[in-house]
């Protein structure tokens, strides 16, 4: 019995040969299609929200200048004024030490992990 199945397996095998040359130029002609629909690239938006003036608390405004600026902005200035500081903990880059301008922006808290102060931070934007 196995090897009736041989014969039947050759078989099958000359007739999808016969099939692949056929569906060569279909591939191609596929292949050239997607190329003359992309005409011109998707101009991407920017998102406006991202880019609105915030107007910042007192408290903020004392750690990075009192002009409303964008919430973008205003992460690069609070980083900028870590770095500044040295105020990225040397054991744990993900954890902020606060001084006394930054644990008022973070409510009372020495240190807290930079995922969180962006939270904190955005309760002084309006």
């Amino acid at each position: 019995m196995a090897t009736a199945k041989k014969p039947a397996a050759a078989a099958k095998k000359p007739a999808a040969a016969v099939k692949k040359p056929a569906a060569a130029p279909a591939k191609a002609a596929a292949k050239a299609a997607p190329a003359k629909a992309v005409k011109a690239p998707a101009v991407k938006k920017a998102n406006t929200a991202f880019m609105k003036p915030m107007t910042l608390s007192p408290v903020l405004a004392a750690v990075i200048g009192a002009a409303p600026i964008p919430r973008t902005e205003v992460t690069k200035k609070i980083w900028e004024y870590i770095k500044k500081h040295k105020l990225q903990d040397e054991a744990n880059k993900r954890m902020i030490n606060g001084d006394a301008k930054l644990v008022a922006v973070f409510g009372g808290k020495k240190q807290v992990s930079m995922f969180e102060m962006t939270k904190l931070i955005s309760a002084h934007l309006s």
